[in-house]
């Protein structure tokens, strides 16, 4: 049945965050597509379920796919035996009349690294997480930030009428006039410092490294001895810590964007779990003419104390034979992911071996770019793309059951992809790194690095060590010692 997006201008520019605190920071199933703190390009969204939205999660090894309404008065809730990709797609099959460029609407969540495990028929542990899980946004607050305008969109279809058109109006109404009264609040009702869920001095949580450094080195000396036996080029090592906290997911999320600001960044809580991330990789950007581009990050510096050094780790990144072997090899993986869903001659490489600069590391991206082979859809593309190989190594398949056996354990949401997938048959996915995934059994942290047979042990260690440490200090667990 045809839908069409309708939208309404908000009349002046509101900070992302101020609109997150006052709207959304107490809703338990929201999301929060963070383009950044100081974002001079992109789109933010902020969006949260209402009692009509369906919500959707999976379970792999039971290979079940349970819907919900997490808004509506009796939480409504079915399982059954089904593929999520399937169930995914009953809501992204209608067209969208004239869809232009107002949204984006859709399904907004994460998949899990286990289900991209399912995918490539590697064994997968069961993770305490959901496998995927989405929610169906129908209506949502876009900041654009290159126009420095707000706008509110929602979706609706022909059949829409008397109390579901009232319902969305509604809906316009209370948040534009909600908007409207933050006028005047330019900055922010505190600082993002007061309201960091830090425990006092002298109260730092219990952290748990999954493997301690010296059976992190002794796991390296596996993944190189499989290198040298020929089962893999390039194998992403995993680590997990545990931290004995469990804060306010919506103030830690403020203090992280605050300590790790980002372009990728996001919000995403379902219930009592949620995705805190600062994440810099783009994992898959579909626009609505079926281009698709993928960002393989591969290979990281810390960022130096003053320029000079700065500059010596940027240019040591850049000329280091280890880390551009490893990028390139991620990029003929993700080349060859593309080539199978792409139409022939379309699978490019716009940009090679570029170091981007964050608030805590150095990082060696690539862009692969490919056009989508008529009549697949971006769902085809996650199916042959996911997990990304910058979190498996190469050739995926075996590098996934090397590491499945090596790991000891499910990586969950970590290394999976969080972002929206939309009505207009356009995507935007990043991987699931520098992230912070809070359970009521408390926070989790997920690191890593590409092993090579150039990989030394002490530098591969510091490396997770440099990627976790931003994100630790945000749960007061400043310490990073294995």
């Amino acid at each position: 049945m045809p839908r069409r997006i309708r939208t309404r201008p908000v009349e002046a520019w509101r900070d992302p965050e101020l609109v997150f605190r006052d709207r959304f920071a107490d809703a338990t199933h929201v999301v929060w597509l963070d383009g950044g703190t100081d974002a001079a390009t992109g789109v933010s969204v902020l969006a949260a379920a209402h009692p009509g939205s369906r919500f959707v999660t999976a379970d792999i090894v039971q290979g079940t796919v349970t819907t919900s309404t997490p808004a509506g008065p009796d939480d409504a809730r079915e399982t059954r035996e089904a593929s999520v990709f399937d169930v995914l797609a009953e809501e992204l099959t209608d067209p969208v009349d004239e869809p232009g460029d107002d949204g984006p609407l859709g399904w907004f969540g994460w998949f899990g690294y286990e289900l991209g495990a399912s995918l490539n028929d590697v064994p997968i542990a069961p993770a305490e997480t959901p496998d995927a899980a989405f929610l169906f946004v129908d209506r949502a607050v876009v900041f654009d930030h290159a126009a420095r305008a707000v706008r509110l969109v929602w979706l609706e279809d022909d059949a829409a009428a008397g109390d579901a058109a009232g319902e969305a109006e509604a809906w316009a109404d209370e948040i534009a006039a909600a908007l409207d009264a933050l006028d005047g609040l330019d900055g922010l009702d505190g600082s993002t410092a007061a309201r960091s869920p830090m425990p006092a001095a002298g109260e730092a949580p219990a952290i748990r490294w999954r493997h301690d450094p010296a059976h992190y080195a002794h796991l390296i000396g596996e993944c190189q001895a499989a290198i040298v036996r020929g089962d893999a080029y390039q194998l992403c090592l995993t680590n997990r810590v545990d931290v004995d906290v469990r804060p306010d997911p919506a103030h830690a999320y403020l203090a992280l964007r605050a300590s790790s600001p980002t372009h990728h960044g996001g919000y995403v809580r379902f219930g009592d779990v949620a995705l805190l991330s600062a994440s810099p990789e783009q994992f898959l950007h579909v626009d609505r003419d079926g281009i698709v581009s993928t960002k393989p990050m591969k290979g990281t510096r810390p960022r130096g104390a003053d320029p000079a050094v700065d500059e010596r780790l940027r240019r040591e990144l850049l000329e280091s034979d280890k880390e551009r072997a490893e990028n390139l090899m991620i990029v003929d993986l993700m080349r060859n992911d593309l080539g199978r869903i792409a139409e022939l001659g379309t699978v490019t490489v716009p940009s090679l071996l570029e170091v981007e600069e964050y608030a805590h590391v150095h990082q060696l991206v690539s862009t692969v770019r490919a056009r989508i082979r008529h009549p697949l859809t971006v769902l085809d593309v996650v199916q042959s793309a996911f997990p990304a190989g910058s979190m498996t190594g190469a050739p995926k398949r075996s590098a996934m059951t090397i590491l499945h056996e090596l790991e000891a354990g499910p990586r969950g949401v970590y290394s999976g992809a969080f972002g929206y997938l939309g009505v207009d048959g356009s995507a935007d996915l990043a991987m699931v790194i520098r992230s912070v995934v809070l359970t009521p059994a408390g926070a989790s942290v997920g690191t890593g690095g590409g092993i090579t047979a150039l990989s030394v042990a002490a530098e591969e260690i510091e490396e997770t060590r440099v990627k976790a440490r931003a994100l630790l200090a945000v749960l007061g667990a400043a310490s990073v010692a294995g």
